[in-house]
């Protein structure tokens, strides 16, 4: 019996072989997640089959940059069984169309327990699985397979496809091979990385034409060729394991046995899930996800494979990766480097991109002194945010305060110039966060509060719409239709950006006209979250799918956000509208695609087919976040 150490605090979640064994709209259709706690990560399918260039088991960040590379693409395992007949357990799709070998029929289940992935293939009564780690806080992967079940010894093969390259890109051989140098147990590629492990035999030659079927229905680049740099061996009895490690940083010094990373990685896990005392089996498994975005620094990664650090993102999913899961030092570390101005400059919190983001700033801070009493962070941080906040706001950034009625406007030339309902939301909610910040200082807050006031009635005269919802955009553009329509326009589209005008604690609208988030729940929400843009609004798209440029209008023409249905949720109690039931779907979602984790988007259609970053921070963190109330 394999001792596994102790039992795990989340129950696991396990795939059997109708999923592994189905390509399509099976196994090849779920990703699993490990990360270093550097930016860094291991990610693929259930299935084994790499269908994004993203998919690599070493996928390194850099320390000063943060730009990610992939190095080891795949380990690929085969079995000689005591009869000698040899068994692939891989499988790779050609650009051809052929699938070979289809080593994903001998899979028997899948396994993420303790946030770690878990393969189990059997071949009659032979039975091997793979397990992997990274040791936390270095970029050093642990590959660990053992033979659970066999009559006589078998024979392990594992051979290490190789790739050295930005982690968005693909490498083609009509390029350099990648340069290798042969070392003790292993190999170095590209003075890069390292593999080690035993019965090393190296090889060195071009694995032609590897098809990534998710990059092609994208729209990118769907082609790259593989190194075969070398195969591990090993021959094995019933109960043995043949531990495999690759690694970055320091190439000199090898890391612990993979068998002891991988328990460290467990025991980590229970220790992160007793300290953030989850309500729930479900509530524990998304502690471990939200981990996953949380690191060195601190800092967030905003969604997994391909984003990075985004300052908005970050501080919208504050309050469920940090103080929902009993991890608030970090937090705070996190809150005071942001404010106190150790990000570099310009900083994240004048960008066009993202003007929300030091709005939401504001709003992290506040949720983080409420939730935790830490009157010492108000102080400390109180001048420096409201330097922050003026400097984001005096007119040579996005954003700038009308003198007129003291809402905000964002300038012409960004997405949404004018005055956005979710811009102006969060600018009252910060008025009043700023206001309670220095009353917990022991300041006086009256003149805030005041301030607060003034723009709250202002928004309630500005942004109420015909339809007993909220416009969208005040004083934007003028309207293209019809002609001479006037200077500006009223926009009085309903969609989810006007939720936080009733969610935010310090919303304009909290406890009052419960019209709109009813007309909101009526046509947005969905089981996956919300749509931006109603199925009968004109340009509504229920389909996010395509190359770049139709998924990008998709994205904000109907496509479902999961993260929005922690405003909504927090409307509808703002409001007296019953949540029971709200989480349901994407409770469910938990095992269907990013497995363990929540999505970035799904198609505004049903059946809602996830899609973006199979791992998203804002959504883990927003579902976390309102599971005490509307689950």
């Amino acid at each position: 019996m394999i001792n596994r150490g102790p039992v795990p605090l989340t129950p696991p979640v396990t795939v059997g072989p109708q999923t592994c064994a189905t390509l399509s709209g099976g196994g090849a259709d779920r990703e699993w997640l490990v990360t270093d706690g550097l930016g860094g990560y291991a990610t693929g399918t259930v299935s084994g089959l790499r269908t994004r260039r993203y998919h690599a088991l070493l996928v390194v960040a850099d320390p000063r940059t943060g730009v990610r590379h992939a190095g080891l693409a795949s380990l690929d395992l085969t079995v000689t069984l005591p009869s000698g007949a040899t068994v692939a357990l891989h499988t790779h799709e050609w650009a051809s169309g052929a699938v070979a070998p289809q080593g994903h029929r001998h899979l028997e289940t899948f396994t993420l327990a303790d946030g770690l992935p878990r393969w189990r293939w059997r071949v009659g009564d032979v039975v091997v699985e793979r397990e992997l780690a990274y040791a936390h806080g270095s970029p050093s992967l642990a590959v660990v397979h053992r033979v659970v079940a066999a009559p006589g010894p078998v024979g392990l093969s594992v051979a290490a496809l190789c790739t050295w390259r930005d982690a968005h890109s693909t490498r083609r051989a009509s390029g350099p091979a990648p340069v290798t140098r042969q070392v003790a147990g292993g190999v170095v590629v590209e003075d890069a990385y390292r593999l080690a492990g035993p019965g090393w035999q190296p090889t060195g030659e071009w694995y032609l034409d590897a098809f990534a079927r998710a990059e092609a229905a994208r729209g990118h680049d769907a082609v790259e060729d593989l190194w075969l740099a070398g195969r591990f061996t090993a021959r094995l009895g019933a109960g043995a394991a043949m531990e495999i490690s690759a690694w970055a940083g320091d190439l000199a010094v090898q890391p612990p046995p993979a068998a002891t990373v991988v328990a460290a990685a467990r025991e980590r896990a229970h220790r992160l899930v007793a300290a953030a005392k989850p309500v729930d089996d479900l509530a524990a498994q998304l502690v471990l996800a939200a981990d996953a975005f949380v690191v060195t620094g601190p800092d967030v990664v905003a969604a997994y494979p391909w984003s990075g650090s985004h300052a908005g993102d970050t501080m919208a999913a504050y309050e469920g990766l940090f103080l929902c899961t009993g991890r608030a030092g970090e937090g705070r570390e996190l809150l005071t480097a942001a404010v106190t101005g150790q990000a570099p400059e310009p900083g994240p919190w004048r960008s066009a991109a993202s003007p929300d983001a030091p709005l939401w700033l504001v709003h992290a801070v506040d949720r983080h002194v409420a939730r935790t009493g830490d009157t010492d962070l108000a102080a400390a941080l109180l001048r420096p945010l409201g330097r922050l906040l003026r400097a984001s706001l005096d007119g040579t950034g996005p954003l700038t305060v009308d003198p007129a009625d003291q809402l905000v406007r964002l300038a012409p030339g960004t997405p949404r110039t004018g005055k956005p309902v979710e811009i102006n939301a969060l600018w009252v909610n910060a008025l009043g966060a700023m206001a309670a910040l220095s009353e917990e200082a022991g300041r006086d807050g009256g003149r805030l509060r005041t301030r607060h006031r003034v723009a709250a009635a202002a928004f309630t005269d500005k942004f109420a719409a015909p339809d007993g919802w909220l416009h969208d955009v005040v004083e934007g553009p003028p309207a293209p239709y019809p002609l001479g329509a006037g200077a500006t326009h009223d926009d009085p589209t309903l969609r989810p950006s006007q939720l936080l005008a009733w969610s935010l604690p310090h919303a304009p609208l909290a406890g009052t006209h419960a019209g709109g988030v009813r007309a909101a729940g009526a046509a947005l929400l969905t089981p996956m979250g919300l749509r931006t843009l109603a199925p009968g609004e004109y340009g509504y798209q229920g389909a996010h799918a395509g190359p770049p440029g139709e998924r990008d209008i998709a994205y904000h023409q109907g496509t479902v956000w999961p993260w929005l249905i922690g405003p909504y949720a927090d409307a509808c109690r703002a409001t007296g509208l019953p949540t029971e039931g709200l989480l349901a779907g994407l409770e469910a979602h938990v095992r269907e695609w990013g497995v363990g984790s929540i999505s970035e988007s799904a198609d505004g259609d049903a059946p809602h087919r996830a899609t973006g970053s199979p791992f998203s921070a804002r959504a883990v963190a927003e579902v976390l976040r309102v599971r005490g109330y509307a689950a």
